[in-house]
Parts: structure tokens; sequence; C-alpha cells
């Protein structure tokens, strides 16, 4: 049972040292390809995104309300409001549709 915790700790290991190796090895000239780069641009973008939405839906008591703070805020940020006002704007909204919807 011990040695196969092992195993999994070792190839966990093995993994994330072969994702950090791999760049470093395969791209050692500068990226040019417009394509690529902006691709990479926008990865730690979508990997935010990715593990914060379900965290906003997931957060509330309902989805619904929960839905109904990531469009309001979405709509906040929009239009340029702080990220104060945004928090603020979306935990109202998540207030009272909770309370509307009890």
């Amino acid at each position: 049972m011990m040695t196969k915790i092992y195993i999994y700790i070792l190839v966990a290991a093995l993994v994330s040292t072969f994702i950090r190796v791999l760049p470093v090895t395969v791209f050692r000239k500068p990226i040019k390809n417009r394509f690529i780069r902006s691709f990479l641009y926008y990865v730690p973008y979508v990997t935010l995104a990715v593990m914060t939405f379900p965290a906003i839906v997931n957060a509330t008591q309902s989805k619904i309300s929960g839905i109904l703070a990531l469009v309001t805020g979405t709509i906040a940020a929009w239009f340029n409001m702080s990220l104060f006002k945004v928090a603020c704007i979306c935990c109202a909204v998540v207030l009272i549709s909770e309370f509307a919807l009890v």
C-alpha cells in the first residue's frame, strides 16, 4: 500500500519536472510566430477564468444568484468600475437574490 503512494509521488514529481523542463529545452530561441505568442499570452487569463467562474457560481446557496452576480459583475467591470465597486455590487446582488429566492 505504501509503495503505491511512493510511486504516485514519483510519477507526479516526474510529470511536474517534465512540464517545467520541456519548454526550456525545446524553445531556445524567441518565439516569433504571432499565433503562438498570442496563445501563450492568454493562457494565464484562461486558467484563472477556468478556476474562478465555477467558484463564483457555486459559492452561493443557489446557482441562480451566483450566475446573476457573475453577469452583474461582468457588466460593472465592462463599464470600468473599480474592483471594490464591482465586489460590492456583486455582494448586493447575491444578498438580494438570496432573499428573493427564499
